[in-house]
């Protein structure tokens, strides 16, 4: 039985709930009212923690397999960079860019135009990588918890794929629900999962202590498989792309910062207390993470035997869990797992919530999004189904998706590096400049060392992008035919000569400004005239529209009046595109005065279709039937419609 319209509607009015409230992203940045309300720093972490924290259900197992018994001893080279460079990179990012839209709006403002808004887009690719991997791998680790608990396993072991779909289409329930960054549940679950982390710790270094022969074995058989140190460091060095994963929160820290309170004096250009409390958090945040990284891949390095760590194996996944299990008995390690699968499950609602939040900050603003994409329910169902997807292709495998996560990580840590350099740069700030600089040649060697070793990221990353693209470009092209003006301001000049002419018929004269000379609008005027049979009495004013960024899609119109050589009357404009500006320009002149304004042309010569490109890609071209088609879809009614004429 097919659905009845009344049925069709309430369920359009539901999908699309909260479509005019996203309207507010098309300006950019999503900004609170009051820049001093919030949450405390520290209650912040906790959001970012569930993203940043919870790659320790995976991380020493994805080391011990790049690794092997250097595990340690890379993990503290992973912990160095974090400290030594990433840390400082976002902490000025979090300084330039405050309002949580990241390097991305960094590097936004250096380029403009058409290869601005590409490099924007090709980095939104990554994030999306980022943030769909994180989906996607932690549904699959959290499944991997589950499948793998001895109370389970004989029953779920063979369920992995079917368990991390149902955790993936979960989320997308809950998100079409309605979803609320509850902080108070991320404080809950990050506390009680690091509570948990430090008493595996604990015990693990106390079988350690008290079984001396597993510290002499590990150093003897690190020593013979690795010689010297200097060996281990340099070797150490060329795995360290592998565990970059290690360092995955960072991008989250600075996209929560609008949530941080800050100081009451706060303002928007300049919430100092914001900022400082920031860093606080990325700063903490990293210490946490860097003491848990170096105690996890010590005591699963020396406690776990090498087999296990292996794809099937018990610890594949889950070396902690696995640790839990063996040395605090099933009724722990059962908690534990289940404390792992909450925070891995509430990491994959922090990406989507990223996601949710990523896209409106660019896309509708670029006018590449649909006007569906505005609305919630729309793009979690298409993050849901593209979570699906990565989840098939990659067979529910943590070891399998970690490539693709890691190049989506560092392509954003390594724009991170490149924007904040820039900005040390402007700011003429040597030594910043230098050391960010070097920084950033670290994390551009790491992830191209990571592209070469592990190609599935780039590839999963480059179909997100043209993607993107794609529908991006598609979506520009469908919607290249709105008004895409948000409002229309005349100066008192160019007020005054709507006024004078609105009391006879009210004719406009599109002009293309040359050399601006008298002899250029005398001609134009002559020409007008005579290709429309206009009387001399009639007025006649000049229309002019001078496009800057085509590339843009949305803004506000200006209008300013002009007398030139004493005896024309010109309105100019400036826009990304000419017909819309025109097509705005009329429909607000016809509303102010209640009179249907004129405006005439002269045909554009060329193929039409070259024209049209014209249009597309730099606002201009075939202007006529253009600016005909624009007002055609603004204003329905053809009594109200201003008229376009073409001699």
């Amino acid at each position: 039985m097919s659905a009845t319209p009344v049925e069709s509607s309430r369920f359009r009015t539901w999908l699309l709930e909260g479509l005019s409230d996203m309207s507010k992203h098309q300006k950019g940045q999503v900004e609170p009212e009051v820049t001093h309300k919030g949450q405390r720093w520290w209650r912040v972490m906790c959001l970012t923690g569930v993203d940043y924290f919870s790659t320790l259900g995976y991380q020493p197992g994805i080391a011990a397999l790049a690794a092997g018994l250097l595990s340690p001893i890379a993990t503290v080279v992973l912990v160095i960079v974090t400290l030594a460079g990433a840390l400082p990179v976002y902490r000025r990012v979090a300084e330039e860019s405050h309002r949580g839209a990241g390097s991305i709006a960094m590097l936004e403002r250096l380029l403009s135009f058409w290869k601005g808004k590409l490099f924007v887009l090709t980095l939104l690719g990554f994030a999306a990588t980022d943030f769909l991997i994180t989906i996607t791998l932690s549904a699959a680790d959290a499944s991997t918890h589950l499948t793998e608990n001895p109370h389970f396993a004989s029953a779920l072991h063979s369920h992995q794929m079917v368990i991390t779909l149902i955790l993936v289409a979960l989320l997308g329930a809950v998100f079409l629900k309605g979803f609320l960054e509850a902080i108070g549940i991320a404080v809950a679950l990050v506390a009680v999962y690091l509570a948990l982390n430090v008493v595996v710790v604990v015990v693990g270094f106390w079988h350690v202590a008290t079984a001396g022969h597993l510290v002499t074995d590990w150093t003897n058989g690190l020593t013979a498989e690795r010689g010297n140190v200097f060996v281990m460091i340099g070797v150490s060095l060329l795995i360290f792309p592998k565990l970059a994963l290690g360092m995955s929160g960072f991008e989250t820290g600075v996209a929560v910062m609008p949530n941080v309170e800050g100081d009451p004096d706060d303002t928007e250009e300049h919430p100092a207390g914001r900022i400082r409390d920031t860093k606080k958090l990325l700063t903490t945040a990293a210490l946490i993470m860097s003491v848990f990284l170096i105690a996890t891949s010590f005591i699963t390095t020396v406690l776990i035997p090498k087999q296990d760590f292996e794809a099937g194996g018990p610890a594949n996944g889950r070396a902690l869990a696995y640790l839990a299990h063996q040395y605090l008995g099933g009724t722990f390690g059962t908690v534990y797992d289940f404390s792992t699968i909450a925070i891995l499950w509430f990491a994959g609602a922090s990406a989507m919530a990223g996601l949710l939040n990523l896209m409106p900050r660019y896309l509708p603003r670029y006018g590449m999004a649909p006007h569906w994409a505005r609305a919630v329910r729309p793009m979690v169902l298409v993050f849901t189904l593209v979570a699906f997807l990565v989840t098939w292709l990659f067979d529910a495998s943590v070891d399998k998706q970690g490539g693709a996560y890691a190049t989506g990580v560092l392509v954003l840590m390594s724009s991170a590096a490149i924007a904040v350099t820039i900005a040390a740069h402007e700011a003429r700030q040597r030594k910043w400049r230098i050391g960010f600089g070097v920084i950033a040649v670290v994390f551009l060697y790491t992830t191209v060392v990571n592209v070469l070793e592990r190609p599935d990221g780039v590839k999963i990353g480059a179909c997100f992008i043209a993607g993107i693209i794609l529908v991006s470009l598609l979506s520009r092209l469908a919607r290249a035919f709105e008004l895409r003006v948000t409002s229309v301001d005349l100066d008192d000049m160019a007020a005054r000569f709507v006024r004078d002419v609105a009391s006879r018929r009210i004719r406009f004269i599109a002009n293309e400004p040359g050399l601006r000379d008298a002899a250029e609008y005398r001609d134009k005027m002559q020409q007008i005239r005579a290709d429309n049979d206009l009387p001399p009495e009639d007025d006649l004013v000049f229309v002019e529209v001078t496009v800057r960024d085509p590339s843009e899609f949305e803004a506000a119109l200006t209008v300013r009046g002009h007398v030139l050589h004493d005896r024309y009357r010109v309105l100019s404009l400036e826009s990304s595109s000419i017909p819309n500006a025109l097509a705005a320009l009329l429909l607000h002149v016809r509303d102010v005065t209640g009179c249907k304004p004129h405006i005439y042309f002269e045909w554009t010569e060329g193929n039409p279709f070259a024209n049209f490109l014209r249009f597309f890609l730099f606002g201009q071209g075939e202007v006529a039937p253009v600016t005909r088609e624009v007002l055609r879809e603004a204003e329905p009614d053809r009594g109200r419609r201003p008229r376009v004429h073409v001699g």
